[in-house]
């Protein structure tokens, strides 16, 4: 009996849109990692993007526990000397949302060439609306 490999060919991908409206950023980041990489299919293949494509919509409506709102600091380095530079979640949430999500799904991914493709395939919008429409994307329920 041999081992069931997927090829990148075989694969089926589907359309999910996620609402991201009042769900613990954590736990629907490692919910769309989960889904972007294929591990709920059961063809799952660790060197194949197995992966399906994510829209999270309400983006701006995430929320942290505890104190994370003023606490949560995020960093970025320019690579000079002297050039850390910091920003607490609640500037980055007004600044821009979308990047919350996609940073936090991303440091779940694979840090490699394969990881790279598969965050290609989320899609974040701050509101309620998508232009994906004609891809027919399926409601995903979270159970958080």
């Amino acid at each position: 009996m041999n081992t069931f490999m997927a090829k990148k060919e075989e694969v089926d991908r589907q359309w999910y849109v996620i609402d991201a409206t009042g769900k613990p950023l954590g736990r629907l980041a490692s919910r769309v990692a989960t889904l972007l990489r294929g591990k709920h299919k059961a063809i799952y293949t660790p060197h194949v993007d197995t992966g399906d494509h994510v829209i999270v919509v309400n983006a701006e409506k995430v929320v942290l526990t505890g104190k994370k709102l003023e606490q949560k600091i995020y960093y970025r380095h320019s690579g000079y000397p002297g050039g850390l530079k910091t920003m607490n979640y609640k500037r980055f949430m007004e600044k821009s949302p979308e990047r919350v999500i996609e940073k936090a799904v991303r440091g779940m991914l694979p840090h490699n060439t394969l990881g790279r493709q598969m965050i290609k395939k989320l899609k974040v919008y701050k509101g309620s609306t998508h232009p994906h429409q004609s891809q027919q994307p399926q409601d995903f329920e979270l159970n958080l």
